[in-house]
């Protein structure tokens, strides 16, 4: 099964804004290039549009996804507990770290907010880049089978 880049954000300094753009390029071991947070394995956050949806419906609220301050937004892939998962999207590809916590910026933004998101992987993922490579939106977003047992998306 595969997805979609829908949006791109960069974060060009901290708590700064989230400018949205049509591409980016990934470089290993840094992450976004002129991304602020670079380096270690929060190098690349992702969010799906279906999850932002339903938590937007929970909540009874309609917020723009860029106020979840990722860097990704997909369509059609499941970020659940996929941890150690590896994503190809666009020609680079991306090694899920983990399960994105939800800082107070969202309760600040909704009340409810973050605590809607700490349930089913509702702040998305982050990632390490492992391949350099260019990810822009209408880019295929799709698992990589590496043979692992444990990574089933």
């Amino acid at each position: 099964m595969s997805g979609r880049v829908e949006r791109i954000w960069l974060k060009r300094a901290k708590r700064g804004n989230m400018d949205e753009i049509r591409e980016v390029r990934v470089e290993v071991g840094k992450g976004i290039v002129g991304n602020v947070d670079q380096g270690g394995w929060r190098q690349i956050t992702i969010i799906t549009q279906e999850r932002w949806e339903e938590l937007m419906r929970e909540l009874g609220v309609s917020l723009d996804p860029s106020s979840r301050r990722a860097n990704l937004l997909l369509s059609g892939v499941d970020l659940a507990h996929t941890g150690g998962c590896v994503l190809e999207v666009g020609n680079a590809r991306l090694r899920v770290r983990g399960e994105t916590r939800p800082c107070q910026l969202m309760e600040q933004t909704v009340p409810g907010l973050r605590g809607a998101m700490t349930r089913g992987w509702g702040g998305g993922a982050f990632a390490e880049v492992l391949t350099d490579g260019s990810i822009a939106v209408g880019n295929t977003a799709r698992w990589v089978d590496e043979g692992s047992a444990t990574c089933k998306p």
